[in-house]
């Protein structure tokens, strides 16, 4: 991977000069993971930034026996930053939904990079408010209807990670426990309600290529739009 696609990629590196992204990339650690696989371990949490180059995690909490999806990430993204800045103990772990290719920088190169380039630091901090942002968006949401909880999930996916097609904005198969889980509604109403929009012709579920269309966009946005 060069220094522009790189950039391109991930916006986090949207702002880094040309210097540090070859230097970032020449540290880089390569990682292939299939579907299933847990990809970072709750006590490796603290050790190293990871980029999803391709391919679909979820973030979980899991206590004993029971898991629970927390956040889905896709292309483009990243996790670990938060581990390495506070150093706090982590209960989650990070598990393959797909297969997926990862980037991963230690700790302390990280931090020695953020140092170097005050712009990258920064565009971090922008990239972690803006988490932030959408954290207390679900709250809000909290009481919403389903379907409205359910239509700002889709929608968040596909704005950060979908692929545009000439079906409309695809997003993986994403399993309906993990959609329930992360938009805090139960399985059997997520199942209804994804049925529904199937129906209506605003989703087009293609479970045989592991792929969802988002093919009305405006009118999954808008139900998504009622708090």
């Amino acid at each position: 991977m060069n220094t522009e696609v790189f950039s391109e990629l991930f916006p986090l590196m949207s702002t880094a000069n040309p210097q540090v992204l070859e230097w970032l990339l020449s540290v880089a650690v390569e990682h292939e993971y299939p579907a299933g696989r847990a990809v970072l371990m709750e006590d490796a949490w603290g050790n190293a930034v990871y980029f999803v180059v391709s391919g679909w995690v979820k973030v979980r909490r899991t206590v004993g026996e029971t898991s629970v999806a927390l956040a889905i990430l896709g292309r483009g993204d990243f996790f670990g930053e938060m581990a390495i800045l506070d150093e706090s103990p982590r209960s989650t772990d990070v598990v393959a939904l797909s297969s997926v290719k990862l980037l991963s920088i230690s700790r302390e190169r990280f931090i020695q990079i953020l140092f170097k380039d005050p712009q990258l630091h920064h565009r971090m901090l922008q990239l972690m408010v803006r988490r932030l942002r959408y954290a207390n968006v679900r709250l809000q949401m909290h009481s919403s209807p389903p379907a409205v909880k359910l239509a700002h999930t889709l929608v968040s996916l596909a704005e950060n990670y979908g692929q545009e097609t000439p079906k409309g904005k695809e997003i993986f198969y994403i399993p309906f426990k993990d959609l329930a889980e992360v938009t805090e509604i139960g399985v059997e109403e997520t199942t209804k309600i994804m049925e529904k929009l199937h129906e209506k012709g605003w989703i087009d579920i293609d479970a045989t290529n592991q792929a969802i269309f988002l093919v009305n966009f405006r009118q999954l946005t808008n139900l998504a739009g009622k708090v």
